[in-house]
């Protein structure tokens, strides 16, 4: 039929736009066909959410498998049991929404029981491990905060008994010019002037420093 050709025609598009590297073309160029998400084939709709989860972009069929999985006309397909596995696995659990998936499979109609607490299951572990996922940064920062305080530390500390070294230097040398007498200490200076400015004594410039 017409539809069986169209879905072919895009499915070869897909691997197509894959293969060229051109994977964030897919989506928008398959909706232009199809127009909607509720009306994309379950062909197409696995071969998209099986692609943008390979290059870890699953957040971009986040809306578009809601959309298809809540219309009344996919739910009687016989592909829908495992396409709600496919958006469950590469969507909703790589993305750490567990309560929508837990929701997906309670009310879903096309699993038994058995498959349900299978599914269950599966999310639970989900969501211990990302759990464990954010509390490993969570350490690594603490420790590093922990090291950068120990650092930190120790700089301040070298710092103060530096100005406690420069303080005891300035005193005792404060100390040894107080015991100078007056003249003998102006006397240095005014050496010290001529030597630092390099004043010229024999020049009639020099004369008021002199004074």
């Amino acid at each position: 039929s017409s539809a069986e050709v169209k879905c072919s025609l895009c499915v070869v598009g897909i691997q197509a736009l894959a293969e060229m590297n051109r994977w964030r073309e897919v989506l928008s160029w398959v909706l232009q066909y199809y127009h909607v998400p509720e009306h994309l084939p379950p062909k197409v709709l696995e071969l998209c959410i099986l692609l943008y989860s390979k290059v870890r972009e699953p957040q971009v069929m986040l809306e578009v498998g809601s959309s298809w999985l809540r219309d009344q006309t996919n739910k009687g397909l016989p592909e829908y049991g495992s396409l709600l596995e496919l958006y469950l696995l590469h969507v909703l659990l790589p993305l750490g929404r567990f309560e929508r998936a837990e929701e997906l499979v309670r009310g879903c109609d096309v699993f038994d029981s058995e498959q349900q607490l299978a599914f269950l299951r599966t999310i639970c572990e989900s969501r211990c491990q990302w759990t464990q996922r954010e509390e490993v940064p969570s350490a690594a920062e603490e420790q590093q905060d922990a090291s950068t305080e120990t650092i930190l530390g120790a700089l301040s500390q070298k710092l103060l008994t530096m100005l406690t070294l420069l303080r005891r230097a300035l005193r005792s040398m404060s100390s040894h010019f107080y015991l100078l007498p007056y003249k003998k200490m102006l006397l240095a200076t005014f050496l010290l002037y001529l030597v630092v400015v390099r004043l010229d004594p024999a020049s009639p410039t020099s004369l008021p420093f002199i004074y």
